[in-house]
Formats: C-alpha cells, structure tokens, sequence
C-alpha cells in the first residue's frame, strides 16, 4: 500500500536537512517502509551499515530510525517503523500521519552499531523490528562477497516478518533462517548451540529486550568485542503504564510536566532545557542526568543497579513518584 498526498515538514532544525517522503509501503503487519530522498535529488552524505538517523517527526517528536537500504545507493535513505500502539507517540506518527510528498527533517547518518572489519565471520540474530539496522549489513557484505555471513531472524509468523521478500532474495540464499514462534515461548528458538563454543565470529544483535538479555546471557564467554548489541528499548509489557509526572529542574526551579506520551528528554526541549543526547533509546549513556530526589522507573541499558538511585537516562526513563527532581 502506497499513500501519495503531499503535506509539509516541521522547521528544519540546525544541523538537519529536508528530505522528501517517496515511498511509504507496508512491509509486514504494522510494519512501514519509507523512502526518504534529497527534494532536489541530489545524492545524499553516505552511511555506514548499521547506521540511523535523528528524524524530527510532526508535532516536534525526534526519533531514531535505523537505515535499512543499501549503502551504496546515494539517492534515498530507507528506514522502516513499526507502529507501536503503547509506545512514545513517534510510530503512531510515522505510521499514521507521514505521507508521500511531505518533508521530514533528518540529521546525517550516525554510525553506533557497525560492522567490525576485521570479522572473518558475521552471525546475525534479529527479532521482530530489529531487521532493519541488520538488514543494511546483509547488504554491504553480500554485495562485498567474501566473508561468510548468516541471520536467524525470529518473528511471530510470516505476517510479522519485515522485508521478507528481500531475504528470500538471490544474494541471501543460504544465509537466512527464519524462525516463527506463533506467540509461544516454548517455540522459542533456541541459540544455544550456535553460541555454545565461540566460532571466531562476531554477532550482532538486535531485537525485544527478551531476545538480547538471552543472547547475551548465553554469549558471555566469548572474547571481548565479538558480541553487539543495538536496541530498540524495553517492550511495553515489560514497563508500568505510562503517566504524566512533574520534573523539576534544582538550579533553576523550573518546573517541566511530562506528558504520557512524552519523553523527559522530549519535554525538556519542548520548554527550552537542552540536555545532550545521542542514541534516545537508552543504550548511549549520552543524557545521562543526576537524580536529586524522586524515584524513576528505569528503562535505560546503560546503569548498574548501584548508579540507579542517583541517575538517570531522561531519554527512556520515566517516573513512580510524582516528581523527579534532576539537577539540571
């Protein structure tokens, strides 16, 4: 399904540039692919694969989407969305609201989660919307020949399964396993015996929070920086509801509301407070905030249990009390 209206952007933001919406094509159930395109048509700054980039959505959401296209096409940026009902607000945006001929404004490609070069060997476990970093990295390597690759990829059932077309494609004969549970943990595929004894590979991984605490768990004893991770946040089902709470800002006794379907991040943006950031999904360690009172409910991949009680991440986290005070 291809929607063709044209709209118009949100104002660019310094250091983004427009890009045009070309294609907006369902690629799974809930899944959408978007083509994003220099309006002049120009060739477009070059990325690495694995790489995202920071979209400024309508209504001034910023989200992180990871390129999925090949990298050695210049002329369009694909990224693909899921549309998460409980989520921040940012797919329901993409999905519902983004059309064929409206403007986005994007950053230049960034480079967190990368193929290392000096892998002899690539193994590559997705689930769910976690093809999408991953699928960029099939790419550059089938096109490159030579060192040996393969994905599983785990999904509910054929429907759930994003680009699946393009893995049953000719470059990935042989290198693509695809594995459905139908929503039972007991059909769960079962790493183990790919892990057990490390191979020399390196793995990469991206998926549901379940999906990478088991690949991590069962690959701590391979060498160190043979095993990556990329990740999309903790699954709703696994968080508290969302609510609005109050932040207030210790230096300057300003006082920030944070609404349901707002990150503490977004909403310090929102009101004038600029906190750094770079991944918005938890991983980075970027916007990393000292808590001065308040308990949060943390949804960050980056504190050990010990720094929890006097940080945290504001561009996941959220808030059990009230109000959270930060010393901002």
């Amino acid at each position: 399904m291809i929607y063709e209206t044209a709209g118009r952007a949100e104002p660019v933001e310094p250091g983004f540039v427009e890009l045009r919406v070309e294609a907006k094509v369902a690629v799974a159930r809930d899944i959408w692919a978007f083509d994003l395109c220099h309006p002049q048509g120009l060739p477009l700054a070059p990325f690495a694969p694995g790489a995202h980039l920071t979209v400024q959505l309508p209504g001034g959401l910023r989200r992180n989407y990871s390129l999925c296209g090949d990298p050695a096409d210049r002329q369009r940026y694909q990224l693909a969305v899921k549309r998460e009902a409980n989520g921040r607000g940012g797919s329901m945006a993409m999905a519902d609201q983004v059309r064929v001929g409206e403007r986005l404004a994007a950053s230049a490609p960034i480079s967190n989660f990368g193929l290392d070069p000096d892998a002899t060997r690539s193994l590559f476990i997705a689930g769910g919307i976690g093809i999408t970093p991953i699928l960029s990295m099939l790419r550059a390597l089938a096109a490159r020949g030579g060192a040996p690759f393969e994905l599983v990829y785990c999904t509910r059932d054929a429907e759930h399964t994003a680009f699946i077309d393009a893995l049953h494609g000719p470059e990935f004969a042989g290198r693509v396993r695809l594995h459905h549970d139908h929503g039972e943990a007991a059909l769960a595929f079962d790493f183990w015996p790919l892990l057990e004894k490390p191979t020399g590979a390196h793995v990469y991984c991206c998926g549901p929070r379940g999906l990478m605490d088991a690949v991590a768990d069962m690959s701590g004893h391979w060498p160190s920086g043979s095993v990556h991770f990329e990740s999309f946040g903790v699954p709703a089902p696994a968080q508290a509801d969302n609510g609005a709470f109050r932040v207030r800002l210790q230096r300057s006794g300003a006082v920030v509301t944070v609404a349901a379907n707002q990150s503490i991040l977004d909403a310090l943006r929102a009101n004038g407070h600029l906190v750094p950031s770079s991944c918005e999904s938890g991983t980075c360690g970027s916007c990393r905030t000292r808590l001065v009172a308040g308990e949060a409910e943390h949804r960050d991949f980056v504190l050990g249990e010990d720094e929890q009680a006097s940080e945290i991440m504001v561009c996941v986290s959220r808030a059990r009390s009230a109000e959270l005070v930060l010393d901002l």
